[in-house]
């Protein structure tokens, strides 16, 4: 019997298919955590339009030539991370709604995110963001209340508890804020990743982020780095965040991207790939999510960088946020598409990502789960879920 409840389908993807690469597989030894990266935040359900010629008009309705659905929020970062290969753990609360049912399935049995530390809370829908793309930018509205902490929050903040052993946390830093768990990660000995958001205060005084002691490497972009430092230069609020940080990367948008170690004194500038971009949503969470890739996989700093630039710039070529992240397979496909065309204006790419090479495997074949190389089988594999306009149709009665 048809009941008219919709029934929530995530985008086709099946979560056992393997993510075809384990970056991570020259460094993993027997006594290491289970994940590799854990983060908490607030999941939205995200609606994004695209193909709009100009920003909205007020007292006019406008058109948009494409429409996607997809999990958003603290969930880009999430999905760019589990599809770059590393074993993903998010704790997050899910509204009691079918947007929520959406987004869990989703993540968890779409993109083979761990769940077992999110929760889903009766009676609070899910939190909305409209986001629209146009003019290589976008512009978005949000709605939400904020969800009630679970009831073993640590230091009354809204992750369950101390995260369990993980080699990464990814967090976003809240000026003024102090997160309970990201000490207790640290001190555990999990590498901490953060960014940051706008300073609503207009103070941008570094002391407010009272995290950062924890962090090992900040990722602000230019905007966020000049002010908190009193620079007006990012390579020069690069150098001085390095006093604070062990890597301070700053993102330079067309320009690419500049990182100091403080560690070592090394300093590494990269170009960004020029793309013609769809929409740019999430497209700094892929950024943050290659950077972690290559950092947990030791590569140098320079290939890092470039790799988080890639990551970016293919996942702004789709929209969707979360979904537009790229995998291993659409990063091969590029690679190849650039050794093909041996021309002088893809000289510098091939000189710049030629660490590929040694990461990718040869033309043919695979590389499953656990890093056993197979033949490749076109058959076998599963193109990502992308943004489409709905969150699911109702079956036929």
């Amino acid at each position: 019997m048809n009941t008219g409840r919709r029934e929530v389908q995530p985008p086709e993807g099946p979560a056992d298919v393997p993510t075809g690469l384990d970056p991570l597989a020259a460094v993993r030894r027997a006594d290491d955590p289970p994940t590799d990266v854990y983060l908490t935040g607030t999941v939205f359900l995200d609606i994004i339009f695209t193909g709009l010629d100009s920003a909205p008009v007020r007292g006019t309705e406008s058109w948009a030539r494409g429409m996607g659905s997809s999990p958003g929020g603290v969930a880009n970062m999430a999905t760019a991370l589990a599809r770059l290969g590393l074993r993903t753990s998010l704790a997050a609360a899910f509204g009691d709604d079918m947007y929520g049912e959406y987004c869990w399935e989703a993540l968890e049995q779409g993109e083979g995110i761990d769940l077992a530390l999110s929760r889903k809370v009766p009676g609070w829908h899910s939190p909305v963001t409209v986001s629209m793309a146009y003019e290589g930018e976008r512009t978005m509205v949000s709605h939400g209340h904020e969800a009630p902490p679970p009831e073993d929050a640590f230091d009354g903040a809204h992750a369950p508890g101390c995260p369990p052993p993980t080699r990464a946390c990814v967090a976003s830093l809240v000026p003024g804020r102090r997160e309970g768990w990201l000490g207790c990660a640290a001190g555990r000995g999990s590498r901490i990743f953060a960014d940051v958001g706008w300073d609503d205060s207009g103070r941008w005084d570094p002391t407010d982020l009272v995290d950062l002691e924890h962090c090992e490497a900040f990722l602000p972009n230019a905007e966020e780095a000049m002010r908190y430092t009193r620079t007006d230069c990012p390579r020069a609020a690069a150098r001085r965040l390095a006093d604070l940080v062990t890597l301070a990367v700053v993102t330079l948008g067309s320009e690419g991207a500049y990182a100091v170690d403080a560690r070592t004194g090394e300093s590494a500038e990269v170009p960004a790939i020029v793309v013609e971009a769809l929409d740019p949503t999430g497209a700094g969470d892929v950024f943050v999510a290659g950077f972690v890739t290559g950092t947990l996989a030791d590569w140098p700093l320079a290939d890092r960088l470039s790799f988080a630039g890639l990551s970016a710039a293919l996942s702004v070529q789709e929209f969707g946020g979360s979904l537009s992240a790229p995998g291993w397979a659409e990063i091969a496909a590029w690679w190849r598409r650039v050794r093909a065309c041996d021309t002088g204006a893809t000289a510098g790419l091939r000189r710049q990502y030629g660490f590929l090479d040694a990461v990718l495997p040869e033309p043919g074949v695979g590389l499953g789960a656990t890093g056993a190389a197979d033949l490749a089988r076109p058959s076998d594999s599963a193109p990502l879920a992308r943004a489409v306009p709905t969150i699911g149709f109702r079956r036929p009665a």
